[in-house]
């Protein structure tokens, strides 16, 4: 008799009900319309500043359409490994990637963690390598992934014989910081042992990043003297090399700082993906690519099984191009007093998304077939033509070594593992498909790959891929799959926030933004509206600064309208986060924390895109400081306070509060002197003052915090010059 498991599908593909969310969508919606035509029939009754509120309450109801759009059929998938392993297929190679770029802001123990837990994985040994981009050229990120490669080969047997659930050592030993009493005295002895002799790898790393060079630079260290960080040629290094193909063992680990020359672009994190798609191509050639940044570690050991039911599970491959795991992390505090866990976004408009084309490809965390990334179409008809020599080579570069393995995988040949003692000696060859010079005349960036044009190149990336008709699906199995830090502090956010912002909006401008791809390409419509919907993320900047001037008063005859909309709306994004467990107070944390996002960290991306459109300035990639912190105390007085540096994106914020600030005084003075005119005039504009006034308590709270928590006195005194100019031009006007 059959065993039904060896027929059984390896995963569900679930709808959600959410017919209530509809109903009051729609109701939000309708209230929207009703006040647009009491706009449009009171035009000509008006002035200017009529017009604006009818421009910005347009735009309103677009961005709401989008989301209606977006969220209306909200999908999740269930995946069963269990199923896969029972069938006992012989499981695909796949090739991890993580990605560095700075020491100072990206410590290498948070890559080590990264690199160490993916090791650890639930899946044979001699299928995965682990590939590690420096874009530092950092010999104390080399000198640390050396040392936890020996660490590994006691690591990942612990793991394994005991089935640890946390495999990246920092929290695994920071979960359990006292070995369990309920188990076997051998795991309590091993388990002493692993933790000191991780502490001294940490001391090590520590060490070493205290010392001008953290070793001697001889031996493998030599090609690591006399360079500089952004001048200096390819460095390829085999750290560890499973030569017997033990499946139980430790894979391959081969580090990488591409070659930087300072008048060559090397397109931020998007060229060292390309990179690591070549070397590994050169060396392993996995049909399957894993990609982490340096912060996410592996949080369920069995994520790569998961994804293979997914990949493996679909009937027709054009289902699921890649595989994205939502961003969770380990250090938010409690409500998240900084909002940027974004766990409402990916529980609705995220699986919304799955619903419709498939998810956005969000940068790490993400399983792609490596055949997709190298722009093969779904149902491609002409892939003999594409794979003749010429054609090859004008794609994919001048290697003849690396147009074979690109056409193995083109062509859907059986690759595998490199056998034993072959991996040394395809690294020499991996040298010319590293160089900076080596995609002129090829479509690297531009057709296949990782797409240049924008430093949000993962949204840009996922989007050309669907708009060649792929799908995309979500893995988002308990416990999550990926770990990470999220920014600290208020600086740290703004950057990031300004970053996807700036990213997002270059989208905009490129050949393949969501409307070419929809007309030209495969991007189904729906998908194209939730494309829209978050590169024009940046925009809104504008409409929120148009909103300040165009503010209701209480003596108009439908107010009530405005009144209902902000108290559906409010309670509706409330009840979201109460059904997900999530408490008023983070509701609230992040419903002023994606306000400052939008009046500063945005403004700010626009105006970088502006000027690169102007040809003022190129943007540029910022990286985000990350913090291994693991002991988070909520208790703290200070935990959760905003922080402040002299970054102009402060002087901004602070403005904008100064000049509330000012509107309050002079309508509680008017109010005194005046004691009203009895037609509600200036309590609406009294009232939206006050509500921005609350969304920037923070800043508030920095003009008379101290330190880190104190907005600087340079910052205070350009905003309080800015906020009175402000002033004066709207007496004038």
């Amino acid at each position: 008799m059959a065993n039904p498991a060896l027929s059984a599908p390896l995963y569900d593909r679930i709808s959600r009900r959410n017919n209530i969310p509809r109903a009051i969508e729609l109701i939000i919606l309708c209230l929207i319309f009703s006040l647009l035509l009491y706009r449009l029939l009171s035009l000509k009754d008006h002035g200017f500043t009529w017009v604006l509120a009818l421009l910005c309450e347009s735009w309103f109801t677009f961005t709401w359409g989008l989301i209606i759009s977006t969220k209306w059929n909200q999908v999740e998938y269930m995946t069963y490994p269990k199923r896969l392993l029972q069938r006992k297929l012989e499981l695909p190679p796949v090739d991890m990637f993580v990605t560095t770029a700075d020491p100072v802001l990206e410590p290498p123990i948070l890559t080590v963690n990264t690199v160490l837990s993916l090791l650890a994985v639930d899946y044979p040994a001699d299928k995965l390598a682990c590939y590690v981009s420096d874009d530092g050229a950092s010999p104390l990120t080399f000198y640390s992934l050396v040392e936890a490669s020996k660490f590994a080969k006691i690591w990942v047997p612990f793991c394994k014989k005991y089935n640890v659930q946390i495999r990246a050592p920092f929290r695994f030993f920071s979960v359990e910081s006292t070995s369990p009493q309920d188990v076997s005295l051998e795991f309590q002895q091993e388990w002493k042992k692993m933790k000191g002799e991780y502490e001294k790898l940490s001391q090590k790393i520590e060490d070493a990043s205290r010392r001008s060079q953290p070793c001697e630079l001889t031996g493998d260290f030599a090609d690591f003297s006399n360079i500089q960080r952004n001048n200096h040629p390819t460095i390829i290094k085999v750290i560890w090399e499973n030569k017997e193909g033990v499946s139980n063992g430790v894979p391959h680990v081969i580090y990488i700082s591409r070659e930087k020359r300072p008048k060559q672009p090397h397109h931020f994190k998007a060229g060292a993906m390309n990179i690591l798609t070549r070397v590994s191509g050169m060396i392993t050639n996995a049909p399957f690519m894993l990609n982490l940044d340096c912060d996410m570690y592996v949080n369920n050991p069995q994520i790569v099984v998961h994804a293979m039911c997914l990949l493996l599970g679909v009937t027709n491959e054009r289902d699921c191009a890649f595989v994205q795991s939502p961003q969770y992390f380990y250090d938010g505090l409690k409500d998240d007093p900084f909002g940027n866990q974004m766990v409402v976004l990916y529980e609705y408009m995220g699986h919304g998304i799955v619903g419709i084309q498939g998810p956005f490809y969000g940068g790490t965390g993400c399983f792609h077939r490596r055949k997709v990334i190298y722009g093969l179409p779904p149902d491609d008809n002409e892939i003999t033509r594409k794979l003749s020599n010429e054609a090859l080579l004008k794609t994919f570069g001048r290697s003849m070594e690396f147009t074979k393995s690109a056409a193995k995988i083109l062509s859907g040949m059986k690759t595998s593992s490199i056998g034993p003692n072959n991996i040394s000696s395809c690294t020499e060859t991996a040298y010319q498909v590293a160089g900076c010079d080596y995609e002129y005349g090829s479509s690297w960036g531009r057709e296949v790959g990782w797409m240049y044009g924008s430093t949000t190149e993962d949204v840009l990336t996922g989007l050309t891929i669907h708009g060649r008709g792929w799908k995309s699906t979500f893995c988002s199995p308990n416990p999550p799959a990926f770990l990470g830090c999220a920014p600290p502090g208020g600086p740290a956010t703004m950057i990031q926030q300004k970053r996807w912002a700036t990213g997002l909006l270059e989208i905009l401008f490129t050949p393949k933004n969501p409307f070419i791809l929809t007309l030209n390409g495969k991007l189904q419509f729906r998908q194209c509206l939730a494309y829209t919907w978050i590169i024009l993320w940046g925009l809104r900047s504008i409409l929120s600064f148009v909103t300040l001037l165009c503010r209701p008063t209480v003596g108009e005859p439908v107010i009530f309208i405005p009144i209902a909309l902000f108290a559906i709306y409010n309670l509706y994004t409330l009840s979201e986060y109460l059904r997900i467990g999530l408490s008023t107070r983070a509701w609230w944390n992040n419903q002023r924390i994606w306000r400052l996002n939008t009046m500063i960290a945005w403004s700010f991306g626009v105006l970088s895109v502006l000027l690169k459109l102007l040809g003022l300035s190129d943007t540029v990639f910022e990286v985000t400081q990350k913090d291994q912190s693991t002991n988070v105390d909520d208790n703290n007085a200070n935990a959760g306070r905003f922080t402040f540096d002299d970054s102009p994106s402060f002087v901004l914020g602070t403005t904008i509060l100064l000049v509330n600030l000012t509107a309050l005084a002079i309508g509680l003075l008017r109010f005194r002197l005046v004691g009203g005119d009895g037609n509600g005039s200036g309590i609406g504009e009294f009232i939206c003052s006050m509500w921005v006034v609350l969304c920037f308590w923070a800043f508030l709270r920095g003009l008379f915090g101290k330190g880190k928590y104190g907005i600087p006195s340079s910052t205070i005194y350009k905003s309080g010059a800015l906020a009175l100019l402000f002033v004066q031009l709207c007496k004038w006007v």
